[in-house]
């Protein structure tokens, strides 16, 4: 229970309440997943994000700062050009925050089994 307690603090210390609400409403539409997950490999464009989508530009645009404002992507200009790279130090943070959560539950789990197996 500790060492599990232990991860599960340390993770979220490095995010807030707000940084974890923001990442996890983010991700929970699936253009903003897909948008990471095409970003991951090389940067793109917003113009060649918004050329994979049935959407408007401006719909791209929104869905690309909701994941900057999340710390999902960075966006940097270049000349005229707006590049969105997917972060992964923070999809790295993410990770460790749900592998956190899996530990607490796996730990539960365990002691649940111990329990039945103290009742046979």
């Amino acid at each position: 229970m500790y060492n599990q307690m232990v991860v599960y603090e340390s993770t979220l210390t490095e995010l807030s309440d707000g940084d974890v609400d923001r990442m996890f409403q983010a991700l929970a539409d699936a253009t903003r997943r897909d948008i990471v997950r095409r970003t991951l490999g090389s940067e793109a464009t917003v113009s060649q994000l918004a050329a994979a989508y049935d959407m408007s530009f401006a719909a791209v645009q929104k869905h690309v700062s909701v994941l900057e404002k999340a710390g999902l992507v960075n966006k940097h200009p270049r000349g005229r050009e707006r590049f969105v790279r997917a972060n992964p130090e923070a999809i790295a943070r993410a990770q460790r925050l749900l592998d956190s959560y899996e530990q607490i539950w796996r730990g539960r789990v365990e002691r649940l089994d111990a329990l039945l197996a103290d009742d046979r």
